[in-house]
């Protein structure tokens, strides 16, 4: 009773008009079927069947601005030093006023920074304010807004500052009587909190454009969940995302300059991997990762991850002695100023069989060492290190671990960064060549090893790309074509069809000059394409071929785009005159595809 009571007081003191479509905005991703009207104080009147018009125009008016649900993502908050993303209790607040929903439904509005605890037993949260006496219970999923305001955490912190986030909290259940902390966020803000804390900003704005392109990439490519609660998580087994307390105004100016713009490969969103530093070579995907499902190695190529040296003319780096010459010198090379760029670590014989006898366990676990080295085996007196395949960056692809009696293979750079390790630390690279220093009976006495990079070198160095923006003054369209082969620069392809939602697509995109081409695949043979550009309509005729409708095509808008921020908006009129299912596949193409690279 005491519990109904606590609502309807709640009720009574909501600011019903502006706390709703706020709500809408963030859950634009998830279809809302209703809308709620206060008739008096207290009561909550549910309608249903109100048209889809008449909610977008709400949203409108308050929110000004749509929001497509593919530019809002669901990322899982950690709790301090990332430690678990299942909780049983919280304590959350808004820097404005704050509203909490109970699957969409309206139970609370709070003054600023009122701490709000809240905590989840027996398929119930139990929501917990000062001054009331019950707490409220519910079923949840929760949801939290703060309108003109961020959300936080009470204690917790990134970057040692208090962790604040735009957008939404949502408390999604779990089966094992936990629950999930979910930011829900537009795309954009989200990069805003990850470019600062995956780039240091002083490598310049070049450099994190570049940076932002590939976040970006990451944030909307398609992936296997590791919850079905949220998109990705905020450590660095996704990307690094500490929120708004931790953005930087140069950082934010790379997000707003690329707003839409991703990196595509044959219509396809590239899978944009970057690094610390290559060490003056990149590798090609292919032989520094496997495959998530069959764990084949080396896997299957990526076209545009391909390896690739800075310098124009420099040899691959796959026999021994090119890649010894490479890695105990100093070339010229972007990303020369990473105090990885070169490294050295030595090991005593006895040093390294006691560090293998554990790494070998662990490592043996990722089905990268044969035979595999159980807990307790021992390892006989060592003979050497020898590498076995290198990539063309000279990146160990297998090698062999030989003692007097026995010989493990390894593959995989990762797993060889793990398994030599030096007090305790993993190798900052499998960049690297041995020096085997043996005793006149072929004993091992110590191994020296000379190595370059840090991360597994595939893709972006983001110490070269510094390099490339700052003292090379190279834009960062060339430093994306640069380090991932082949890409086009454009809005990320979309569909516009007779199909419910793709009826109308709108997409914003940053312009730095006024050039741009709507790239179209017409596969179903549409006649016209309806656009408009920046709030001014027009109508385009795709080109047909002696047998029927051209498949590939390119209209040129640049003669309708801005310097700046733009926005466009795809539909069709014949899409609603025609019951026949038709549909186009479209992207507006920034940057072109360049055959060799960044160089013109």
């Amino acid at each position: 009773m005491g519990s109904k009571i606590v609502k309807m007081q709640r009720y009574k003191d909501a600011k019903t008009q502006r706390s709703f479509p706020k709500m809408e905005h963030f859950l634009a991703s998830i279809p809302i079927l209703v809308i709620f009207l206060f008739t008096s104080p207290g009561q909550a009147q549910i309608m249903p069947n109100i048209p889809e018009a008449t909610l977008a125009a709400a949203r409108q008016a308050v929110v000004n601005k749509n929001v497509p649900s593919s530019e809002v993502i669901r990322v899982g908050i950690g709790t301090q030093n990332f430690g678990t993303y299942q909780y049983k209790n919280i304590t959350i607040f808004g820097t404005g006023d704050t509203q909490i929903y109970d699957n969409k439904l309206l139970i609370g509005n709070y003054e600023p920074n009122q701490e709000i605890s809240i905590s989840y037993k027996d398929g119930k949260f139990s929501i917990y304010t000062p001054g009331n006496i019950f707490p409220e219970e519910v079923d949840g999923p929760v949801q939290i807004t703060s309108n003109f305001g961020l959300l936080g955490v009470s204690g917790l912190k990134r970057a040692g500052k208090q962790a604040l986030y735009h957008g939404a909290f949502e408390l999604t259940p779990n089966s094992n009587g936990t629950f999930n902390l979910v930011n829900m966020i537009e795309v954009e803000d989200y990069l805003k909190g990850v470019v600062p804390n995956e780039m240091p900003v002083r490598f310049g704005l070049e450099a994190l454009k570049a940076q932002t392109v590939a976040a970006r990439n990451y944030a909307l490519s398609p992936r296997i969940k590791s919850s079905p609660n949220y998109d990705l998580v905020d450590s660095v087994a996704s990307q690094v995302y500490f929120g708004a307390n931790t953005e930087k105004e140069l950082s934010n100016q790379a997000v707003e300059e690329t707003e839409g713009i991703v990196a595509i490969y044959d219509w396809d969103l590239i899978l944009a991997q970057y690094s610390s530093t290559a060490g003056g070579y990149t590798e090609s995907f292919s032989n520094a990762f496997s495959d998530p499902k069959t764990k084949e190695f080396p896997s299957h190529e990526k076209p545009y991850l391909k390896a690739k040296p800075d310098i124009i003319g420099q040899t691959a780096l796959n026999k021994e002695e090119d890649a010894a010459n490479y890695y105990k010198s100093k070339p010229d090379a972007y990303d020369i100023r990473s105090p990885y760029f070169r490294w050295e670590r030595e090991w005593s014989a006895e040093e390294l069989k006691n560090a293998l006898e554990t790494t070998l366990v662990s490592q043996s676990a990722t089905g990268f060492v044969h035979p595999a080295f159980k807990k307790g085996d021992k390892l006989d007196n060592l003979v050497e290190l020898k590498v076995i395949r290198r990539g063309d960056s000279g990146k160990i692809i297998e090698m062999e671990v030989i003692t007097r009696s026995q010989k493990y293979k390894i593959f995989k750079e990762l797993v060889v960064r793990r398994l030599l390790t030096k007090d305790g630390k993993a190798l900052p690279s499998a960049n690297v060549v041995f020096d085997n220093i043996q005793d006149e009976y072929g004993n091992l006495i110590s191994v020296h090893a000379y190595g370059g990079g840090f991360g597994h070198g595939v893709g972006m160095s983001q110490y070269g790309a510094g390099f490339m923006g700052s003292e090379m003054h190279i834009p960062y369209d060339k430093i994306l074509q640069h380090y991932y082969t082949g890409v086009t620069l454009s809005t990320k392809p979309v569909i516009v069809s007779t199909d419910t939602g793709q009826q109308s697509v709108t997409q914003h995109f940053y312009a730095k000059d006024k050039k741009a081409k709507i790239i179209i695949d017409n596969k179903f043979g549409v006649n016209n394409l309806t656009v408009d550009i920046n709030g001014v309509k027009q109508s385009f005729e795709l080109p047909k071929e002696m047998l029927g409708f051209k498949r590939y095509s390119e209209i040129d808008i640049s003669k309708y785009i801005k310097k700046g921020r733009n926005t466009i908006t795809f539909t069709s009129p014949e899409f609603f005159e025609s019951s026949a299912r038709k549909g186009v596949r479209l992207y507006v193409e920034l940057v072109p595809k360049r055959e060799y690279g960044w160089i013109d």
